[in-house]
Formats: C-alpha cells, sequence, structure tokens
C-alpha cells in the first residue's frame, strides 16, 4: 500500500468533516473511504508520531457505526482512547489531526471538552461499558429515545471492570449494544484467555468442512432459504456451546457474531439490523490492529504508537542518545534476577512498555503478563511474597493508580516486600492527563509501611533497584521518568541506606530539596544562579518516605530559606511531606514548595510543559531567584 497522499485528491475524505458527510456516501463507496482514511491517518501520524495501531484497525469498523448511528444523538462510547483517531476524522476533527498530542492541539484520547461526539472521556482501558450503562439510565430516566453503543476492545477485555459492567448490564437488562472489537492484542499478544478458546473452536477444521458441505448441499435445493435459516439457527447454537456466546449469553446478552471487522458492508448491515432490537445486545468483531502497513505485522509493538516515523518502512526518523530510563531498567532487572533466582517479573499488558521485555526473552518463567488487570497484578504480586519470591511490579506509575486499595489492604497492612517500579513518573508529554504520573508520591506517601524513591539519574536507578530487591520489612516504590536517559556512567550494583539522602552542592545562601528527575534541573539551575551571585546548596533527598531527619534538620539549621522541587502534584506531595517535618520539629524556616498545581496537566513534549511550569532550570533559578532577598532587603535582579 503507498502512502504518498493528497487529501484535496481523495474522492471522498476531502468532503467529509461530520458523520452527516458520510451518510451521503453509497454504501459500496465506503470501503474506497476507508483506504482513503487509512492513508490520511498514516500520512499524518508518520510525521507527528502517535497511536496508529488501533486506529488502523478499526477504520471501518468507525464507519460503518457513524453510517448507521444517529451521532452525537445516539451515544458511541469508546474504551481505551487511542482507537479514536478516525473517530476524531469522521467528527469535525479531520483538519486538526496533524496537532493530536502536539501542544495546544486535539487530545489523543477521547475528551468531552474537545467535542460533543466524545460521549465519554477514555485513557485508561476496560471503563466503557460502565460508562455506557450509566448514560444508558440517565437515558431510561429522562425517557429519552436514542441508542447507545459501547465499544470495547484492544485488550480491554483481560480487565475485570469490564465483565462487572457486563454482569450489571445483563441483570438490568437495558438497552445498550456492546462491540467486542476483537484484535487479539492490547498493546503486546492478548493473554484473555477466552480469546484462546474462541480462536480455537471457530477455526476447527471439522466445523468449518461440515458448515460449508451443509451449504452447499442445500443451494441445490427449492428451498435453500428456508432450510439455510434453520441451518442458521443450528449453527448459532452450536456457536453458543463452542464460543464465548456461550458466556455472553449466560451474563444475559444476545450475541451476534463472529464479524469481519474489515468487511464494512457486512458490518452497515448488522447494525442496520441491530439497531431495531431491544436489550443487551453484544456483537463480536474480529479486526486486524494496524492493518494497512506490512512491516506492522512484524513487531507488535508497531501495532501500538511511534514516534515519527518513516511511513515506508516504519522505521523511527530520530534515534535517542542514551537508553531510556526503561531499557535501564528492564536491563538492570534481569541482571539482578540472574543473581537471585526469586526475583519475578510482572506487568499488565505491557513488557516493552515498562522494559520487561528483556526478563520475557531473558528468563521467560519468572515474567508474568496479567493482562490489564493492574488490581490483580498487585494482589498477586501479595501472594507472591507470602512465599518468600521478590516480585517487581513494573507498571506505570498512573496505571497504579487503579490497584490503590490492593497496595493498601494485600501489600502494606501485612508488610510485604512487593517491588513497585513505577515508569512514567511525573509528565510523560503527548498522552497528556491520563497518563502523567503526577500524583504517586501523594497517593503511596499516605500509606503507612511504604518506603517511596526516586532516582536523580540512571545510575541511582540501578542502586535504587537493588535496594528495593533486598528490602524485607515491607513494600518499597520507585518512580521514574520516561524518556531518554542523563547518559552518566553505569557501575556494579550498590545498596543505598534507607531513608538517606545526598548534598550534591554546596552552597551557603539558600538551599534547593529535589527529588527525582528534578535534581539534575536544580543542579543546572544553582549554576544559572551562581552567575547571579546566588549560592545555592542542591540536596538530593532520594526518598520521600521516609524522608531524611537528619539531613533536613542540617538543612533548616543552616539556611532561612529553602525550596522544594518535586513534579508531582504540590498536594501531598514531596514538599508536603517536608513541610509537615518542618512544622512537626517547629522550624520557623521559610519555606516554598514549587511542583505542580492543583489542576490537570495537558498534553504536549515534556521539555515545554517543564518550561510552562518552571521545572525546567531557568523555571526553578527563576522562582529561586524571586525567592531570595539579599541582606539589604532587595530581590535580586
Amino acid at each position: 500500500m503507498e502512502y504518498n497522499f493528497d487529501i484535496n485528491k481523495t474522492k471522498f475524505l476531502k468532503d467529509i468533516e461530520y458523520p452527516s458527510d458520510l451518510k451521503k456516501i453509497t454504501l459500496n463507496d465506503l470501503k474506497e473511504l476507508s483506504e482513503e482514511i487509512r492513508g490520511y491517518l498514516m500520512d499524518t501520524i508518520s510525521k507527528i508520531g502517535g497511536h496508529l495501531g488501533a486506529s488502523l484497525g478499526v477504520c471501518e469498523l468507525t464507519i460503518a457505526l457513524h453510517y448507521v448511528f444517529n451521532t452525537p444523538d445516539d451515544k458511541i462510547i469508546w474504551d481505551v482512547g487511542h482507537q479514536g483517531y478516525i473517530h476524531k476524522i469522521l467528527t469535525g476533527r479531520k483538519d486538526k489531526l496533524k496537532t493530536i498530542r502536539q501542544l495546544g492541539g486535539i487530545s489523543g484520547f477521547l475528551k468531552r471538552s474537545e467535542s460533543e461526539y466524545d460521549a465519554f472521556g477514555a485513557g485508561h482501558a476496560s471503563t466503557s461499558l460502565s460508562a455506557a450503562l450509566g448514560i444508558a439510565a440517565a437515558r431510561d430516566f429522562q425517557k429519552k429515545n436514542f441508542k447507545v453503543i459501547g465499544v470495547i476492545g484492544d485488550g480491554s477485555m483481560t480487565g475485570g471492570m469490564a465483565y462487572e459492567a457486563m454482569n450489571n448490564i445483563g441483570l438490568l437488562k437495558k438497552d445498550i449494544i456492546v462491540v467486542l472489537n476483537d484484535n487479539k492484542m492490547s498493546i503486546a499478544p492478548n493473554v484473555w484467555a477466552v480469546q484462546n478458546y474462541f480462536n480455537e473452536m471457530i477455526s476447527n477444521e471439522s466445523f468449518n468442512k461440515l458448515r460449508n458441505k451443509i451449504w452447499d448441499f442445500t443451494s441445490k435445493m427449492e428451498k435453500k432459504d428456508r432450510l439455510r435459516n434453520i441451518l442458521s439457527r443450528v449453527e448459532g447454537g452450536i456457536k453458543g456451546i463452542l464460543t464465548p456466546g456461550m458466556l455472553f449469553e449466560a451474563l444475559g446478552f444476545r450475541y451476534v457474531g463472529p464479524i469481519n471487522g474489515h468487511h464494512i458492508i457486512s458490518l452497515v448491515k448488522i447494525f442496520e439490523d441491530v439497531k431495531k432490537l431491544n436489550g443487551p445486545i453484544l456483537i463480536h468483531v474480529f479486526s486486524e490492529k494496524g492493518k494497512g502497513p506490512e512491516y506492522a505485522s512484524k513487531h507488535y509493538q508497531k501495532l501500538h504508537a511511534l514516534n515519527p516515523f518513516n511511513k515506508t518502512t516504519g522505521i523511527e526518523l530520530k534515534k535517542a542518545k542514551h537508553p531510556s530510563y526503561t531499557k535501564i531498567f528492564g536491563e538492570a532487572l534481569v541482571e539482578l534476577a540472574k543473581q537471585n533466582e526469586k526475583i519475578i517479573g510482572v506487568n499488565a499488558a505491557m513488557p516493552d512498555g515498562t522494559g520487561l521485555n528483556v526478563l520475557q526473552k531473558e528468563i521467560p518463567e519468572r515474567y508474568f503478563d496479567v493482562g490489564i488487570a493492574e488490581q490483580h497484578a498487585v494482589t498477586f504480586c501479595a501472594g507472591l511474597a507470602t512465599e518468600g519470591y521478590t516480585p517487581v511490579a513494573a507498571i506505570y506509575s498512573t496505571f497504579l493508580q487503579r490497584a490503590f486499595d490492593q497496595i493498601i489492604h494485600d501489600v502494606a497492612l501485612q508488610k510485604l516486600p512487593v517491588v513497585f517500579a513505577m515508569d512514567r513518573g511525573g509528565l510523560v508529554g503527548a498522552d497528556g492527563p491520563t497518563h502523567h504520573g503526577t500524583f504517586d508520591l501523594s497517593y503511596l506517601r499516605l500509606i503507612p509501611n511504604m518506603v517511596i524513591m526516586a532516582p536523580k539519574d540512571e545510575a541511582e536507578l540501578r542502586d535504587m533497584l537493588y535496594t528495593a530487591t533486598i528490602y524485607k520489612k515491607g513494600p518499597i516504590a520507585m518512580r521514574y521518568p520516561r524518556g531518554e536517559s542523563s547518559g552518566v556512567p553505569i557501575n556494579k550494583f550498590k545498596e543505598i541506606q534507607i531513608g538517606k539522602g545526598e548534598i550534591i552542592k554546596e552552597g551557603s545562601d539558600i538551599a534547593i530539596l529535589a527529588i527525582g528527575n528534578m535534581v539534575l534541573n536544580s543542579v543546572k539551575a544553582s549554576e544559572i544562579l551562581k552567575a547571579k551571585g546566588v549560592n545555592t546548596e542542591v540536596i538530593n533527598m532520594r526518598f520521600v518516605k521516609p524522608l531524611d531527619a537528619e539531613l533536613l534538620k542540617y538543612s533548616f539549621g543552616k539556611f532561612q530559606k529553602l525550596i522544594t522541587v518535586e513534579d508531582n502534584s504540590i498536594i501531598g506531595g514531596f514538599g508536603s511531606a517536608v513541610s509537615e517535618f518542618a512544622e512537626q520539629y517547629r522550624y520557623k524556616n521559610d519555606i516554598i514548595l514549587h511542583g505542580l498545581p492543583d489542576k490537570f496537566i495537558e498534553h504536549g513534549k515534556p521539555e515545554e510543559l517543564y518550561h510552562i511550569l518552571k521545572l525546567d532550570a531557568e523555571g526553578i533559578a527563576e522562582i529561586v531567584e524571586e525567592f531570595f532577598i539579599d541582606v539589604k532587603g532587595k530581590v535580586l535582579k
């Protein structure tokens, strides 16, 4: 397939802005439109990067839904927002696609404030059916008449929340259409057990031979339509026994499928029929994630998200100078696992994203992918810990929030030594507020028995991981940023004393207490301040819990003015911990807490966001300069 694309030369896409325009196209022309949309999507995302694979896979499905249903009056609720790119193209945001995930541009996920067609926000997985039920219940209260369609897939059926919703939908018998987009994938190959069972049975050679023979035989008979109708019912019964249709029927759904998710005419006809029906209906659609580019089938991670890339080869255009923190973590874990046979790696459907793909390859028997099921992942790790193992739960900071109760009740309460390796701590950039890891220091700090640390660079990350794997007094969490590491030399592992920080740069005027990746920015800020005559001490606190009491007492004794710096919410985070310490010991020093404000931070490149929030070196220097007053009582300029 060629992707030299000019939207003005398209036959249909150039004239489509909203679903009302889509409905002007004949059914037979929808296939050509789907190819035009794929070409436009590939051309655009290759230049700016984005979540490509899932959207390529739902191209025909998205077109068919908007073609048949009367959106936005009828509500389409998407699961896993990165399936929504084509939905955005068809709902007034075609020309804005080139801004997706860019500073000031449209979101990479579904966002209610962005469009009336985005019925419910979606960034995390397994949420669509619960939201669909809520919308349907509200519709019925108001005696309104519109259809509610929940689209779930791309691995979301591995999340228990989806089954909780389905059970409730079936019990209430609400008028809801569920579209199961079955692409055999989430971000990595799917670990849905029902999926494996279905694939084996539906592709069974004997079953399909029998079906085809019966169909061919009836074609020679006069009353073939009636007989075929009867046989279709028989086949439906067989599928009910052999496929997940049985499961969905048991949950109270009328099961329809399986359907080829790329045969757009069939999809339209099925949706036309189904929209006339009432009650819970599940339509099972098979699709191919990343459908279109040949290279996508060669590496499953290529199916998910890419930085700007060559649209012919799929090769990224820009290579990093240094390995990512994710890669550093993954390789360090394997190095430690080879030394300690008790170390187990656990992730929630993101081996590449968390760096556990290295462990998966090197020591597969000690690697577990539990699917998009963070709650289960945490309690699974708790069970491992009770038997003397050292489970390392590698889960993005923002996704670990989903297992908050399990961290408290199943791990911390029992003082189980589970290691939480939280990638994407702080601002992650283009994925925006659903993926920024901006609350972990706050939501973990309030939990008793929890140790929380953040490395200043990749060498310290390795040492903290080693420290975490030998710590046995309870849970221990380490958060680190997304993206390229700093390029410092990496040495052999060494243990870091729990709760001990270090002075990075001595000074005499003011102290900066920093945590994690804000340490290096603070060191750079101190150089800027030095040129302005401000002698700044920079302290790498390392631990948010427990705090280094001795180092804090030293700092409060030496400096009247102190500033804390973190890329976490200012509420309840590292700075709050330092402020609480000062209050506990009755220190009257002047303290400024510098971090993320009490709001959700929108998407953009990390460097852009840190600059806007004054958390880059220049911004930190500016905040310190404004805070510091010389002996004459004047603010230094």
